[in-house]
């Protein structure tokens, strides 16, 4: 993996954030390491335990009005993103479900199903939501510790 760095993605006039530190850190770890020496725990954001240097970054985070494009954090978060992922833009989503909801609605139509793990996330955390929001129901498939085959999910197609 190339060395990379959130540095140079930030726009004039923005200091550092939460996010440069993580990116940076995370980053130029994992330029060091294989992937399977690395933990990055996307599970929940309540689960994270911030070191003190991580509090304080958060602490002098300059902040804004998000929605009006004014959080140079958010900003920022966005422009690292877009060009880690090799898009023109991204947009911040404040919730795992608000992305899964939205994700959902974009790819299903009204009737769709979605096949998942009977362990996932959207199956047994999100309620109702993809029934309401998209239409589409949410049909569990038994894999072990979260993976299905290739043969199992054909099988469970309608």
């Amino acid at each position: 993996m190339q060395r990379t760095s959130g540095r140079g993605c930030a726009r004039p006039g923005v200091s550092s954030s939460l996010l440069s530190y993580f990116v940076d850190i995370t980053l130029t770890d994992a330029a060091e390491k294989p992937m399977s020496d690395i933990l990055i725990n996307l599970y929940s954001d309540t689960q994270t335990k911030p070191t003190p240097e991580m509090r304080r970054v958060m602490a002098e985070a300059p902040v804004g009005d998000e929605q009006r494009g004014e959080d140079p954090s958010v900003n920022r978060l966005c422009t690292v993103v877009a060009e880690l992922l090799g898009k023109e833009d991204a947009i911040f989503l404040p919730s795992g479900t608000m992305c899964n909801e939205i994700a959902i609605a974009v790819h299903c139509r009204p009737g769709d199903e979605i096949l998942t793990d009977r362990t996932a996330h959207v199956l047994n955390f999100e309620g109702g939501g993809p029934a309401a929001l998209a239409g589409a129901l949410v049909r569990p498939i038994d894999g072990a510790l979260g993976i299905y085959t290739a043969d199992q999910l054909r099988a469970e197609i309608r």
